[in-house]
């Protein structure tokens, strides 16, 4: 591999000031020889530095397109000793017209790296701070983290994240690489060094949510900044509502949604399924064909976020005696699970903006008595009454709403006072809580995999389902109950420990784990003892008894003994069944009327796909990919014959406050109403597809909701309860028409002959 080492003499020239805190270690306009400079598949083409576009003086820095072409930075001797520092600092520029993705690799005398990935816009020179300690948004309480770079001082400064951990005092290289680049790409780079305090690094998060719970930098159409623009949104998109509820009026609907102008079905009374010439349908309990389109988390506790900790990131907090202090709460998302791994600020104090923006848009106003003119006892005006959360009014609004955006479903998650409107059908979660015993599988996201074969899991789901149908067993408009959510059913990756990661997960237990019996009671029925087991496994297991021990590690499967995949996936599918007719087998007693939706699947194995064919009536996944199809296998499902309801999807972008876009990215706010079109386009040419539900009602919090800080834009409507006016009427106009299409009779297959 060619090596080239950077040429010691530069003519002088301008360089950009430091900020306050920071040290330079290697000038690369004016060098000194005190740091060694390598490159490896990389260049350094030009003799001189250059002047920019906005006047800076940088060094070019050629990668080829190569696997991985770098340059390193090393001391001339010893080691540099950062232990002071907080922050390894570069000042760097996209040498292209296009961003790009750097690498940095801080690397100690013992081996241990610290690193970090840099995506450096395009545009002018930025000077990128990267955390000596392993640190991320989650530090800050947050999924994604604010837009990179913002000015500080005058100057670009961008904040990366960075992983792992390395001795600071005895630092020993700084490379900067590229992951395989198609064709050469070039940085521009002034100097490296270290920032001495965490000033910079609080800067980048101080005040970054205004009074309304907006991001502070950003500017988008929607963005409020007084009270007043909250008031005349609302009035204007209330006679909005008015004309579009009037032509919902004019549908040919039955009072569930069911279409009138199309199929018929015989009518009992609950919503079913049922399967003709080829497509599946949910039906009405008017005997209609109802395609449910719905919306997830259709609730009012959206906009809370812990503060406690963090109040310098809010620009504007309410104090202690003001109206709008009443929506400051208490709660503790410190879980243990892996969706609160790393986390900070999960718990403590946090303020509700999405409440507290209602009652700024809806709330009635009054003029407060001064306290001279109560000294004097006059009452020319009545005390201001405490600020209430009008929730009757929220809920009639929000179905106002749904209705006229074309939806007909309340999706999982929603305000439980929406169910008793008798407007719009909606779907129930069954949470099942309990002592039972649980295995982890590795993704344990929301908690490790309940274990089935305890009785205990039983006695939770009967207790669960009675209390979900206690109030709901006669109720026409529940469509029916979800198997819990995103179980973690296997591990992330394709790896065969990912793949059964429920098998190897429940070996690795005691023998007071049930699932853990029931898996060694049916290797031991099917190979009688140890030699059948090693022979067919092709391991040497001179005891039985060394599988009762935690920690047993089974063997990889493969080609020469496959047994072991085949035991793998028989329990995986046993382990699934008794799952899933456990809550079958309770739902069906306490709750005959309605529908089991299924198991909302994220992380799937064939075995629970397939489990949850033979004991719920429709399955469901939370899809996150530009069509249903993208998502999963459909010729694989048509094998199970069973209705599909997608009991999730998004599509969001980063341009309308919250940093995060959520799984489905698209580039602007106005791409989504096209992705959102393209996907309910898909799922209407999927004949066992019965509906879509979007996820979600209102945007995320820009600094992280409570459960698990995730703070993405996907919502119809934002923080401040402001719809996002072109994407919700592209999402009417799609649903509108995707009902109207699949109103239509399906054409009878011509007889033969």
């Amino acid at each position: 591999m060619l090596r080239r080492t950077l040429p010691a003499v530069f003519a002088l020239m301008f360089s950009t000031p430091l900020l306050a805190g920071q040290q330079t270690l290697f000038n690369f306009v004016r060098p000194a020889a005190v740091v060694n400079v390598q490159t490896e598949d990389a260049s350094l083409p030009q003799y001189n530095a250059e002047q920019t576009a906005s006047g800076e003086v940088l060094r070019r820095v050629v990668f080829n397109p190569v696997e991985r072409p770098n340059l390193k930075l090393s001391p001339q001797t010893g080691a540099w000793d950062w232990s002071s520092a907080t922050a390894m600092t570069l000042r760097l520029q996209s040498g292209m017209d296009w961003a790009l993705t750097v690498d940095v690799t801080v690397q100690s005398n013992d081996g241990r790296t610290l690193t970090s990935r840099i995506d450096l816009p395009a545009g002018p020179a930025q000077t990128v701070l990267v955390p000596l300690v392993a640190s991320s948004p989650l530090s800050q309480g947050m999924r994604v983290g604010p837009p990179m770079p913002w000015t500080h001082e005058g100057q670009r400064v961008l904040l990366s994240s960075s992983a792992g951990e390395i001795d600071l005092k005895q630092v020993v290289s700084v490379t900067l690489s590229m992951s395989k680049p198609n064709v050469a790409q070039s940085i521009l780079i002034e100097r490296f060094g270290v920032q001495d305090d965490d000033l910079l690094q609080k800067a980048a998060y101080n005040g970054l949510i205004d009074g309304y719970g907006q991001f502070s930098r950003g500017r988008w159409p929607e963005k409020i900044s007084n009270d007043e623009q909250l008031k005349t949104g609302a009035a204007r998109e209330q006679q909005q509502l008015k004309g579009w509820l009037a032509e919902h009026a004019k549908l040919k609907q039955d009072k569930f949604g069911g279409w009138t102008g199309g199929e018929s079905f015989p009518a009992k009374g609950f919503f079913r399924t049922e399967k003709r010439d080829g497509r599946w349908y949910l039906v009405t309990p008017q005997g209609h064909p109802f395609y449910s389109l719905g919306v997830n988390a259709v609730a009012a506790d959206g906009g809370r976020t812990y503060v406690a900790g963090r109040e310098a990131m809010f620009s504007s907090l309410p104090q202690e005696g003001q109206a709008l202090a009443q929506f400051y709460g208490e709660g503790n998302n410190h879980d243990g699970n892996g969706s609160s791994k790393g986390r900070n600020f999960d718990q403590g104090r946090w303020f509700d903006f999405y409440a507290a923006n209602l009652e700024r848009t809806y709330g009635k106003p009054c003029t407060p008595v001064s306290t001279e003119l109560k000294a004097k006892g006059e009452h020319l005006a009545s005390p201001c009454p405490a600020p209430a959360f009008d929730a009757s009014r929220w809920q009639a609004h929000s179905l106002d709403r749904l209705q006229a955006w074309g939806f007909n479903t309340v999706g999982n998650w929603s305000d439980s006072e929406l169910e008793k409107s008798d407007r719009v059908p909606y779907t129930l979660p069954l949470a099942i809580v309990g002592d039972y015993t649980s295995i982890s599988t590795g993704m344990d996201w929301w908690g490790a995999m309940p274990d089935p074969f305890d009785p205990r899991f039983a006695m939770a789901t009967e207790r669960a389902v009675a209390i979900a149908a206690r109030d709901h067993r006669d109720d026409p408009w529940l469509i029916g109950y979800f198997a819990d959510n995103e179980l973690s059913w296997a591990a992330p990756g394709n790896d065969p420990k990912a793949r059964y990661a429920l098998a190897y997960g429940t070996l690795r237990l005691t023998t007071d784990v049930p699932a853990k019996r029931a898996f060694l009671k049916q290797l031991r029925d099917k190979y009688r003892n140890q030699e059948g087991l090693s022979k067919a496994w092709g391991i040497n297991l001179t005891a039985w008894e060394l599988m009762e021990d935690p920690g047993f590690e089974p063997p990889l499967p493969n080609p020469e003994h496959p047994e072991i995949e085949a035991d793998f996936k028989y329990f995986q599918q046993v382990f699934a069944e008794t799952y899933f007719k456990t809550i079958s087998d309770s739902l069906k007693w306490h709750a005959p009327n309605h529908l089991l939706l299924g198991g909302r699947f994220a992380v799937s194995t064939p075995e629970a796909v397939k489990a949850c064919a033979q004991y719920c009536d429709v399955l469901s996944f939370n899809v996150y990919a530009p069509k249903p199809q993208d998502g999963y296998d459909f010729s694989q499902l048509a094998a199970l014959d069973k209705p599909v309801l997608v009991s999730e999807f998004q599509f969001g972008s980063r341009d309308r406050g919250p940093f995060g876009p959520g799984p489905m990215e698209v580039a602007r706010e106005e791409d989504r109403g096209p992705a959102y079109a393209a996907f309910l386009k898909a799922a209407a040419a999927e004949p066992s597809i019965v509906g879509a539900h979007w996820f979600q009602y209102l945007d995320q919090p820009a600094s992280g909701r409570l459960l698990d800080g995730e703070n993405g834009h996907f919502g119809l409507v934002g923080i401040t309860d402001v719809p996002f006016p072109g994407f919700v009427d592209s999402v009417r106009k799609a649903n509108l028409q995707l009902l109207e299409q699949l109103s239509k009779p399906v054409a009878k297959p011509k007889p033969q002959g």
